[in-house]
């Protein structure tokens, strides 16, 4: 089987989620004989063309320079098309008769992909990560209202339409009108083998110093830094902690614009209690997650949460808050802490528990640890992934669609 990946976002350009997602399941569905074919957006010095772990990505530059952002989309989706194209008209040169399925990741990646679907006579399926409605609980402007029609036709246009929890599948059918029957729910997953390499105990303590003093009770947070993060109500817990003579310290991973919470950092005069860490590489930040008292995200608005995972499996007590997916990741209690979403006493609660009842965080970290590596491995996500790819498949080759011609490509 062959599969055409689209998306925007792809190592090493990371923007949210979708860039660890997209790589991550890409090796994992080669690692079973899946001919994995990444298109997606050129970034810095990263190659045109390149093959990682039997995975090949292929990187390309919108068409024309643009003044917004609407207008990049459509630039890049046209260039993704005729990347994909020329890839396609390959196959068929040599009368290859592989099953070939068009995987769409979110509404960037829309236009390319259906156009793929159409051109080809293809079957695409798409995996919604997030809505415009949800990211900003409503829509509220034209922009916004562009965004959420544009994701209200991917989910049309696919024959499948894959999302991460629970919550998303609810989301997709009250925003978007997806029917219930037509969605997938597959969790995101984690490398959690990726935690486990040696690290001495004098090494962690070296690293850890970078960040705090062993006095200090070490909760980190990573994300965008945006508002439905939750990382400007954090700033206000530790305001609060600190107030009650606990030695917090919290370390803020994260590129992008951070000027707001600087300075609200700077006007609740906890400046020095809080490192911002900017852009860090992947290795650090596995270090991170290791010598961290407690991870913490506060969310308003989180279909899944990879970085909870993250945090789970490196042995690191977790407090989250119910917002979306995060409570069917992490079980009150048993695996980690469950908030309130957007309420600062609850928040406050769940961060201090993290002091004063260290050895009860440490054995739900331990379960958090075990459930990882048993639920959440990509191994397992991506045979659930190629079942949904045969059971399109299938269904496209007794349908009407997959008995005409293939038309010249538009």
């Amino acid at each position: 089987m062959r599969v055409l990946m689209m998306t925007w976002e792809y190592p090493p350009r990371i923007v949210g989620g979708i860039s660890r997602h997209v790589e991550e399941l890409s090796w994992a569905l080669a690692a079973r004989g899946v001919d994995v074919r990444v298109i997606t957006c050129a970034f810095a010095d990263a190659p045109a063309e390149e093959r990682v772990r039997d995975v090949a990505v292929y990187r390309v530059h919108p068409h024309l320079p643009t003044d917004n952002f609407v207008h990049w989309v459509q630039q890049l989706n046209a260039a993704m098309y005729d990347r994909a194209a020329q890839l396609l008209e390959a196959s068929l040169a040599t009368t290859d008769d592989t099953p070939t399925i068009v995987h769409a990741h979110d509404w960037v990646a829309h236009f390319s992909s259906a156009r793929l679907k159409h051109a080809y006579r293809l079957p695409m399926v798409s995996t919604v990560h997030a809505t415009e409605h949800g990211r900003n609980r409503g829509i509220h402007t034209e922009g916004q209202r562009y965004i959420d029609s544009v994701e209200r036709e991917l989910t049309t246009e696919a024959w499948r339409v894959i999302v991460c929890s629970e919550f998303m599948k609810h989301e997709c059918e009250q925003a978007l009108a997806t029917p219930w029957d037509k969605m997938d729910v597959i969790p995101n997953g984690v490398h959690a083998e990726k935690l486990d390499s040696e690290f001495p105990e004098a090494e962690a303590a070296r690293f850890r110093a970078t960040f705090a003093s062993p006095d200090e009770h070490l909760i980190m947070f990573t994300g965008r830094l945006v508002n439905e993060k939750g990382a400007q109500l954090l700033l206000e817990a530790t305001r609060r902690l600190r107030d009650e003579m606990l030695p917090v310290k919290l370390v803020i991973v994260g590129g992008g614009y951070r000027s707001h919470l600087v300075d609200l950092a700077d006007a609740l005069g906890i400046s020095r209690h809080v490192f911002f860490t900017g852009f860090i590489p992947d290795d650090s930040l596995l270090r991170l997650y290791r010598v961290a008292d407690a991870a913490c995200y506060p969310s308003l608005y989180e279909p899944f949460g990879i970085v909870a995972l993250e945090a789970m499996a490196a042995g690191t007590p977790v407090v989250v808050s119910d917002a979306g997916g995060l409570k069917e990741i992490v079980h009150h209690d048993r695996t980690g802490t469950v908030v309130w979403s957007g309420d600062l006493d609850s928040l406050i609660w769940g961060l201090r528990r993290t002091v004063v009842e260290r050895d009860h965080t440490r054995w739900m970290a331990g379960n958090a640890w075990h459930e990882v590596r048993s639920v959440y491995d990509w191994g397992l996500i991506a045979e659930r992934t190629i079942e949904v790819y045969r059971r399109v498949w299938d269904e496209y080759g007794r349908s009407p669609w997959s008995g005409d011609a293939p038309p010249a490509a538009v």
